[in-house]
């Protein structure tokens, strides 16, 4: 009786896997959209009065400075081991590797390059907008301040915005912008939400950067992810030319390999140097020997045909019909006279 295997949880996980991917046609591609322009040019807004506020030695600067005399880690010692494993959280080398290898896995299985390469584009983004900042602010850190009640910008620091923070919106708000349903969208836009807080408020409360690091490198981060839509027609571009290269180091590859072997025809006939056509010899063609020698077939016993009645079973121990001398073969003279009745 046969019985069916039971199905065991990671079964059920792999049957998941392997069911039919999805098409690119149906991934949705966000478009730069009225709503979306409106977000940007608001950040960009605010991105800049951060900037000035900071520039000006404002409120916020004095906000930054009664922060750092609070010092949080003093404040709350128990929480500081699990803060500096969480903060790893924002740090652009291990985010992008896990970010990294998910977004191939899907790239895989719905046979599409636009994960990686608009991953790729953000963080290529990132590295020029931030970095670019950062060198031309120059703002040194809490733990760098030279003097009290300074905004301490242009003194060779890059810290002004905040790298941790601006890493963890962007590399984990792709996940919600590369989603492909509206549900999956607002959870994945809410978990980026908490994990990029969380690292910006991480860093404040181990002394690394200053409040206002941490907001600007939030409103960094938000930039790039609404600026994306604009650079999806250059990552469309990059996928066909990258897949035509595929296309083209295949066909190279298939005209080097040697080709398949032909079927062996008839020799062609050469004519002898010295001799007129009109006396050209013969040519004798030898008829082409197969491949494999033909081999009789196993079933065929030699000797002369037998009825099936005159055969004899043959068994590996030996025959099972007792001999009869008066039994004679088809085709054969009878070795006793013909007596007449």
């Amino acid at each position: 009786m046969r019985t069916e295997r039971k199905l065991t949880r990671l079964d059920r996980v792999f049957a998941r896997l392997d069911r039919e991917p999805e098409r690119p046609a149906h991934i949705d591609v966000p478009r730069m959209s009225r709503h979306r322009v409106v977000l940007f040019a608001s950040t960009l807004a605010f991105y800049a009065a951060i900037v000035w506020a900071v520039v000006i030695t404002s409120w916020l600067v004095r906000l930054d400075w009664q922060v750092m005399f609070f010092r949080p880690y003093q404040q709350w010692p128990e929480i500081h081991a699990f803060l500096d494993y969480y903060v790893v959280l924002g740090q652009r080398g291990p985010t992008a590797v896990m970010i990294a290898a998910w977004l191939g896995w899907r790239s895989w299985r719905q046979h599409t390059l636009r994960p990686l390469l608009t991953l790729g584009a953000s963080l290529l983004l990132l590295n020029l907008t931030v970095g670019a900042a950062k060198l031309s602010m120059g703002r040194l850190g809490p733990h760098y301040a030279t003097s009290v009640g300074s905004n301490e910008m242009w003194l060779g620091g890059d810290i002004f915005p905040s790298g941790h923070t601006a890493n963890a919106v962007v590399t984990w708000g792709i996940l919600a912008y590369l989603a492909s349903t509206p549900r999956a969208r607002r959870w994945l836009s809410a978990l980026s939400a908490v994990v990029s807080l969380g690292v910006g408020l991480t860093t404040v409360y181990l002394g690394t950067h200053w409040l206002s690091d941490v907001v600007l490198g939030w409103a960094a981060g938000l930039l790039i992810l609404l600026a994306l839509p604009w650079f999806e027609p250059l990552i469309a571009r990059a996928e066909t030319g990258i897949f035509d290269l595929r296309d083209a180091w295949r066909a190279r590859r298939r005209g080097i390999a040697p080709a398949p072997a032909s079927p062996v025809g008839a020799p062609a006939a050469l004519t002898p140097l010295g001799k007129p056509a009109g006396e050209q010899e013969p040519v004798v063609r030898e008829p082409v020997a197969a491949s494999r020698p033909v081999r009789q077939p196993g079933y065929l016993a030699p000797g002369p045909h037998l009825a099936r009645s005159e055969r004899t079973p043959v068994t590996p121990v030996g025959s099972r019909r007792p001999p009869q001398s008066d039994r004679v073969t088809r085709g054969t003279a009878s070795a006793r006279p013909l007596t007449g009745g």
